[in-house]
């Protein structure tokens, strides 16, 4: 039987009833989803929509806008490669080849064993140790080919 736990709809539906009557409450809605989830599963932005008030294409529009919203499941853990220009005189355009490579992904995939998904960003504030990628909430400087490798074979 199944819970509200690995239920999509059952946790949709709990938290349109919490955040229904909120001004405002679009955003913290969607965040609680994604914190319950993961991501916010695209067959659940009608029943967003209709339980706030909202049309589908207002939820779908800040859903897309903000970057930490995903619809799809993520990996465990989340690769973010710099792509700002101190990081790109740095070798960063070598790393990505390298990494998208590695992984078997481009940015916003996730890999077939759900283990890791890659995204860009565009500064990690590391600039003086270029290039630099961020694993889950770790910043490493200065990576390479074999820095990268050594850091996923650790991980």
């Amino acid at each position: 039987m199944s819970t509200s736990a690995n239920n999509p709809l059952a946790i949709v539906s709990s938290a349109v009833q919490e955040h229904q009557n909120s001004p405002g409450g679009l955003l913290p809605l969607l965040h609680e989803i994604q914190a319950q989830l993961g991501y916010i599963p695209k067959d659940c932005v009608a029943s967003i929509a209709a339980g706030m008030g909202l049309s589908r294409a207002e939820v779908h529009g800040v859903i897309s806008f903000y970057h930490d919203f995903h619809d799809q499941p993520r990996g465990q853990t989340t690769i973010h490669l710099c792509r700002a220009e101190a990081c790109q005189a740095m070798g960063a355009r070598e790393l990505e080849k390298h990494v998208k490579t590695r992984l078997g992904i481009d940015y916003g995939g996730t890999t077939a064993d759900g283990r890791f998904s890659l995204e860009p960003v565009y500064c990690l504030g590391n600039c003086a140790c270029s290039p630099s990628i961020r694993m889950g909430d770790d910043v490493f400087a200065r990576v390479d080919a074999h820095r990268f490798d050594e850091l996923l074979d650790n991980s």
